[in-house]
Formats: structure tokens, sequence, C-alpha cells
């Protein structure tokens, strides 16, 4: 009657044991690396430098995105009207084009209208009153509702009211061309900077299992299993990581600091409401995390090929 009793106190107590050791082995790691506050200081900023460079980039990718987004979602056609057309003629090729199924909206500007932007925008008054006479036509201002605005601005070409089309997408698809390399580049550069990481990590720990090899060959002749030896490592390069990882937030964040004033002054300059955006809660979260498994896979590779040189072998 008293054996599954006993048994069943047997299981929580192994379970026990096995959290013990992995709350002494998170704390005996991170002691160990405040011991050597100079030499973890170095690791910890030759991998935050690594880091950075890519995350930095990758921000900086993504604020030039948001601050070309309203280039690239701006997909609307100017649709210049011969001189002779009227205002009556106007409006009428205007309703003539919301009809058509590849078009979205269509907005007509007057000659009087487009001279008011003018003098308003572009500060030309003195000039346009020495004009004396409006010389500018009607523009249709035309939104397509399709993804292929190419066409449309091709069939707008071939109307007869249309004197002269104006439409960007050779510029637009240049700036998505550049941007595709900028992405695919940062890609590049995380892959070989994160390896970069991930080699310093196994670097350090390596020297830290050098310094304790007779302690680990006295637990191996023990019977300690590797997954027992190699925990308190493994948790020595997570700390690594997850410090590299904070200092490299905290440069990322230094740099946003500093360049944001004159950034936005440039921006108000040309009249855009742009302001440099930096990493919210959610995405340094999953930098951290990144960061945290960078430095335990190092730990984790070098450890485990150390364990097989070492391992004893039964004669």
């Amino acid at each position: 009657m008293s054996t599954p009793l006993n048994s069943a106190a047997a299981v929580p107590s192994r379970l026990g044991v096995w959290l013990s050791h992995h709350l002494h082995s998170i704390v005996f790691s991170l002691g160990r690396a405040s011991r050597k506050p100079w030499a973890t200081l170095l690791t910890v900023a030759v991998m935050a430098l690594a880091l950075a460079l890519p995350l930095g980039l990758s921000i900086a990718l993504d604020n030039l995105k948001h601050f070309a987004g309203s280039v690239q979602q701006s997909r609307d056609i100017n649709l210049f009207l011969k001189p002779e057309i009227d205002a009556v003629t106007a409006a009428a090729v205007a309703a003539t084009l919301r009809e058509r199924g590849d078009v979205a909206a269509v907005t007509l500007k007057t000659p009087d209208e487009g001279l008011a932007d003018l003098r308003q925008n572009a500060g030309l008054g003195e000039a346009i009153d020495a004009l004396g006479e409006n010389p500018l036509p009607t523009l249709l201002v035309v939104t397509p509702a399709l993804a292929d605005d190419a066409r449309l601005a091709t069939s707008l070409e071939a109307l007869p009211q249309a004197d002269l089309v104006q439409h960007d997408a050779l510029w637009r698809q240049r700036l998505d061309g550049w941007l595709n390399f900028g992405s695919r580049l940062v890609q590049v550069l995380s892959v070989l900077l994160g390896l970069g990481a991930v080699l310093v990590v196994g670097n350090t720990v390596r020297l830290d299992i050098q310094a304790r090899r007779e302690e680990i060959g006295v637990l191996q002749l023990l019977g300690a299993s590797d997954g027992f030896i190699r925990r308190p490592f493994v948790y020595l390069g997570a700390w690594y990581g997850l410090a590299a990882g904070a200092l490299a937030l905290a440069l990322i964040g230094i740099s946003g600091w500093a360049l944001r004033p004159p950034l936005t002054a440039l921006s108000h300059s040309y009249g855009s409401p742009f302001v440099l955006q930096g990493l919210d809660a959610l995405h340094s979260a999953m930098v951290l995390l990144g960061t945290l498994v960078l430095g335990w896979l190092g730990a984790w590779l070098v450890t485990g090929h150390f364990l097989r040189q070492t391992r004893p072998t039964e004669t």
C-alpha cells in the first residue's frame, strides 16, 4: 500500500531537482559573467555592434519605406487636356472616365484652380501677375482602380482631348527595386553578422570551458549527463546574447535620438510631416528574444562539440 505513495512522491521530487538545477545554472552563469566584468563587457560590446548594424539598417529602410509610402501609394495619373477644351467638355470627359471600370476616381482642376495652387504653394505670385493671362490647361487627376495603371495611362494618351499624360510608373518601379535591394542587403547582413555573434559567444564559452576542463572531466567520470554539464554554459551564452541585444537596442535608441531633430527639421522644410520612427515594444522584445537564442545556440554548439571530444570511453 505504501509503494504507490512513495512512487508518487518521487515524481515531484525529481521535477523539483530538475527545476532547482536549472535555477542554480541560471544564477551560477550570471555570477560567472559578473566576476569577469571587463571580459564580459568586451564580448557583449562586440556582439552588440555586430547586431546593431543590420538592426539599424532595417530601421532606416523601414523609415525610408514610410517616407516614400505616399509616393509609392500615389498612383494618380495627371491628364492635361488641350488648351482649347472648355470647362463643359472637360466635365464631360471626366464623367466618361468615371464610368470606366479601371478608374477609381477623377478630380477635375480648372485652369483658375491650378493658377491659385501655383500662387499659394510655389510663391510665384509676381511671375503669374506678369503673365497677364492664364496659360494653364484643364487638369484631370485620374486614380486607377486596378494595379495595371500603365495600361490606363496608355489609353488616356489615346484620348482626342488629351494633350499630355504624366505617369510616374517607371520612377516608382525603380524606387521599389532599390527598396527590395535594401531589404535583401539587410537580410544578408543579418545572417552574416548573426553568425559572427554566434561565433563570438562560442569562442567566449569555449575559453570558459577550457578553464573548467578538469571539473568537467570529474563530472563525466561520476556519470553526469551531457545536459547536466552543458546547462550552465548554455545559460551563460544566453546571458551574453540578452545583454548584447539590450546594448544594441540602446545604441539604436541613442542614434535615433541624435538623428531625429535634424531629420525632422529637414522633412518639415519640404512640407512633409515625416518623423523618424524607432522600434516599438513588441519588436524590441523580438530582438531581445532573437539575440538570446543566438547566444544560447553558440554556447550549445561549442559545449556539445567539447563534450563529444572529452566523453569517457569504455575500455
